[in-house]
């Protein structure tokens, strides 16, 4: 099920699409950089899934946990992205890790897949196609697929430069119609919802995006600083690297390193 949200009003639909795969590479630069959980030799396809969700819609939790389960599961070639929408925050509890951001990112998408407009729990692939969040079997579908293939090659390190900053590297074929974006995601986090439509329910989060940085590639090669949110200072966090067509927002290469 998935709950759209337009001016105040909600509405209740199904939808199943079609899902296309690409491929990702990835590979560790030196040791004191984050080392990257895939091999470049070893991809033959994967899967980026975006998560719009939020702490303030009873229908999240479901896909929150569904996406913590698969990626408890270690597959291979699987990148997730969970994103906070702040829109649900007017009901009653504000959801900390939602940003404004997040919503413009699913209208953006809204306007390429021309869906009727946003809702949650909402899972985007590769920046293709969506779903509702919560749909175990079309995910499963998804993850059994990973059957398109790319030669771009991305590769991503990262050193701390401090305890608040990260130094992100990338190397890549230049390309000027498309764009590598470089997100820096909480692995984890669990939430005790106090008010709204999740009230007295303690909720699991995972691969929560904190920052997302967007670089040109006019350059193939170069380094972006981020900042590390205090909270996560100390503690274990990832950077995914995800290169996107501007013209259709499909994702073609991908790379992901833990810290």
């Amino acid at each position: 099920m998935k709950k759209y949200y337009r001016n105040g009003l909600f509405t209740v639909a199904i939808v199943c699409l079609s899902i296309v795969c690409v491929s990702n590479f990835s590979k560790q630069v030196t040791a004191e950089t984050i080392k990257p959980i895939h091999n470049s030799n070893a991809m033959k396809g994967f899967v980026l899934l975006e998560l719009f969700t939020s702490e303030g819609c009873s229908s999240c939790p479901p896909a929150d946990e569904l996406i913590a389960k698969v990626n408890a599961e270690g597959l291979n070639n699987l990148f997730i992205l969970a994103y906070h929408v702040d829109y649900w925050n007017r009901l009653g509890w504000k959801d900390v890790f939602s940003k404004p951001e997040w919503s413009a990112r699913q209208r953006d998408y809204a306007s390429h897949l021309s869906t009727e407009g946003v809702y949650t729990p909402q899972l985007i692939v590769n920046g293709k196609d969506e779903f509702v969040g919560s749909n175990e079997t079309k995910l499963r579908s998804v993850l059994e697929k990973k059957n398109t293939n790319t030669d771009i090659e991305l590769v991503i390190g990262a050193i701390k430069k401090t305890e608040n900053v990260v130094q992100i590297s990338f190397e890549t074929p230049k390309n000027d119609n498309a764009i590598l974006n470089i997100a820096l995601v909480q692995q984890d986090a669990i939430t005790q919802v106090k008010r709204g439509e999740n009230a007295g329910q303690q909720l699991h989060h995972v691969n929560i995006v904190r920052d997302l940085k967007t670089i040109e590639l006019n350059n193939g090669n170069g380094s972006i600083n981020i900042s590390i949110p205090n909270e996560l200072v100390g503690k274990h966090f990832s950077v995914i690297g995800f290169i996107q067509q501007k013209k259709d927002f499909s994702i073609i290469a991908a790379a992901k390193a833990d810290l």
